[in-house]
């Protein structure tokens, strides 16, 4: 592939801002020799500003200062001019602004002056602001406003040239990240030979790669499940034809134990991976959280007093007739998965505490346990997949409930967290708290 020359962005907005500048500079300057060549042209040509004067100091000797005063004022009002003779320590005649133009040392064109003989000048200026003409203070304005706006325009272009590639490509990772994983940065925008243009480039491989892995993901998730059900059914019912026919007890319970395991876990990978393919577009309908709780509880009872562990359920009065929208099946996987795992972890003749609360638009379900707690530093650890805090938790799961909670809970536009307790009655480490958080849809 031919390499394309590269303009660094750097040079880029530098040159731009220079010729900014530079252009400012040469438009200004040319507008004030071309505006000002025009005043005094302008004036001499269609007055002939020479002749004039010697026919007015020809009038002044023949008929005096009053003759010449009138036939300045007849040429003035003919050719819509100022026509004023004066002697050269005379000036204060003048009006102030051809006074402070005459001595302005910056403005290299003067109003025309023609020296008549005897010490005498004639002056002359236009009556009106017509062609050719700009005092000084008015050409200062215009020529500061158009600094100001080729200035503002050069700006203006660099910060929309930086800024909107950027704004598509925030745009295009924000929808990426909502799902659409087939979008990319467009190929005008990648076809920049710049660093935007590399920027745009490295962005599309990237999610190209990253879309890869988690399709790769996906289907070793569904391909696991769906290659381990089958062999698991058939095996489970090989076993029971064996316990059947008078195979141990003791080998064949265990045998169903392993076997139900191997269930369980192809199923929380089922769900895994059915709340990743589904996303936010799960099927939603009103769920009362106390019955969902209520219904979890009844599920885990027989568990819970096989172990000999006590659950306390607290419910805020305000909370009672609290509804959430979401799919009633996987909010209760996700709340079972916790209070399992809570289970698992609190000690027999310990309590495993459940609440909730309502603030602020959101119901909270809090689900602690009374175990050993676990490590500050692997806290942010809990949600992954197949994780296990085994050096303080040692468990029987594979790390996938917690996982799955989170999952359903955030399509469910919720939270979850989780924190140590704080230990409470002596002998009392603590233990594991995790809270959910999810939306109110509707309050009886």
């Amino acid at each position: 592939m031919k390499r394309r020359l590269m303009v660094p962005l750097f040079w880029r907005i530098f040159l731009l801002i220079w010729l900014a500048m530079a252009v400012t500079v040469v438009v200004s300057t040319l507008v004030s020799s071309v505006l000002l060549d025009r005043e005094r042209a302008a004036i001499e040509r269609q007055l002939e500003l020479r002749d004039l004067g010697f026919e007015v100091a020809a009038v002044r000797e023949s008929g005096g200062r009053r003759e010449a005063h009138k036939f300045l004022r007849s040429q003035g009002d003919e050719l819509g001019l100022h026509l004023m003779m004066i002697s050269a320590d005379d000036d204060n005649r003048l009006p102030e602004a051809i006074r402070s133009r005459i001595k302005s040392g910056w403005y290299r064109q003067k109003p025309a002056i023609v020296d008549v003989g005897g010490g005498y000048r004639l002056i002359a200026w236009p009556k009106m602001h017509g062609e050719g003409w700009l005092e000084p203070r008015v050409f200062r304005y215009m020529e500061m406003g158009l600094a100001f706006f080729l200035i503002t325009l050069a700006c203006w272009l660099i910060a929309r040239f930086v800024s909107r590639p950027m704004r598509h490509m925030e745009s295009t990772a924000q929808a990426i990240a909502d799902g659409h994983t087939e979008l990319r940065v467009s190929a005008r925008i990648a076809a920049r030979r710049d660093e935007v243009g590399q920027l745009a480039t490295a962005f599309n491989v990237m999610t190209d790669q990253l879309c890869t892995l988690l399709a790769r993901q996906k289907h070793l998730l569904r391909d696991i499940s769906h290659d381990l059900r089958t062999p698991l059914a058939r095996q489970r019912i090989a076993i029971e034809l064996a316990s059947e026919g008078g195979v141990e007890g003791d080998l064949m319970a265990s045998i169903l134990r392993q076997n139900e395991r191997l269930e369980t876990m192809t199923g929380q990978i089922l769900t895994l991976y059915r709340v990743t393919e589904q996303g936010s577009d799960i099927a939603r309908a009103p769920v009362r959280s106390v019955a969902l709780l209520n219904r979890v509880l009844r599920d885990s009872a027989d568990y819970a007093e096989h172990n000999r562990i006590e659950c306390k359920l607290v419910v805020m009065r305000e909370s009672t007739g609290v509804s959430v929208l979401g799919d009633a099946g996987l909010l209760q996987r996700a709340v079972d998965n916790i209070l399992q795992n809570a289970l698992d972890h609190t000690p027999p003749g310990r309590v495993v505490h459940i609440s909730q609360t309502l603030e602020a638009g959101w119901v909270s379900l809090t689900i602690g346990d009374e175990g050993p707690g676990v490590a500050d530093d692997i806290l942010a650890h809990l949600f992954e997949p197949f994780f296990r805090a085994d050096k303080s938790r040692g468990g029987q799961g594979w790390g996938l409930g917690l996982t799955i909670a989170k999952d359903i809970i955030l399509a469910h536009d919720g939270d979850i967290t989780a924190n140590n307790r704080a230990p409470v009655g002596k002998g009392n480490s603590g233990g594991l708290q995790v809270v959910v958080r999810l939306p109110v849809f509707a309050v009886d």
